[in-house]
């Protein structure tokens, strides 16, 4: 298995400067990542840095609350797309899943993948927030409106992807749909358990240690 293809070389800190993003994004061709995740703002950055590179520009929407109007959360990602993203990692509603409002979560989903098209939309669940009844329930909604991804976690709540939550998300959308285990990955010891878990993508600030 090429584990390099597995990761989403990951940098979001809010004092993340150009100098580090430039970092991330030749890391991410020297080792041929997957794709490198930033904010939006660095979007067009990360896309002149990879042009014509085999590395993605992967960013996120509604981060890292998922509590902005889906209207909003629309708009960020149209103009992310415009500016060069290629893949979208959308963090979900979760007041309104936990308030049993499917109907709301399922139409966010469906108006991001609407929008993103054949390019990959990734949707955050933030497990740490969930019972485990809420995370088979929105991962079903994920599956249900198109999205080609579900995330265990924006990293910035108050736990990561653990390997029970990666299972219980594979088992829970099967074999065909994307599984993107993030936060708290920082070794290759924790990338194999993921991915023995059920994970196909894996989103770290630590890809190069790990490779």
């Amino acid at each position: 298995m090429e584990y390099n293809k597995l990761i989403d070389h990951t940098l979001l800190k809010p004092d993340a400067t150009p100098e580090q993003i430039l970092q991330l994004c030749n890391e991410a061709k020297e080792y041929h990542f997957m794709s490198v995740c930033v904010n939006p703002h660095y979007v067009p950055l990360a896309a002149s840095v990879l042009e014509g590179s085999d590395v993605k520009v992967c960013t996120v929407v509604g981060f890292p609350l998922g509590m902005n109007n889906t209207k909003t959360k629309l708009e960020e990602t149209e103009l992310c797309l415009k500016l060069g993203a290629t893949e979208i990692d959308m963090v979900i509603n979760v007041g309104m899943l936990k308030a049993g409002e499917d109907d709301y979560v399922q139409n966010e989903i469906h108006l991001l993948k609407q929008a993103v098209g054949n390019k990959i939309l990734k949707v955050i669940i933030e497990t740490c927030l969930l019972t485990d009844e809420e995370k088979v329930r929105v991962c079903k909604l994920a599956k249900e409106a198109g999205a080609d991804f579900v995330k265990t976690s924006t990293g910035f709540s108050k736990g990561g992807a653990t390997v029970e939550d990666v299972r219980l998300m594979r088992e829970t959308v099967g074999p065909e749909m994307g599984v993107k285990a993030s936060g708290g990955v920082r070794t290759h010891e924790d990338l194999l358990a993921m991915v023995e878990a059920g994970a196909n993508r894996i989103g770290t600030s630590n890809g190069t240690k790990i490779i």
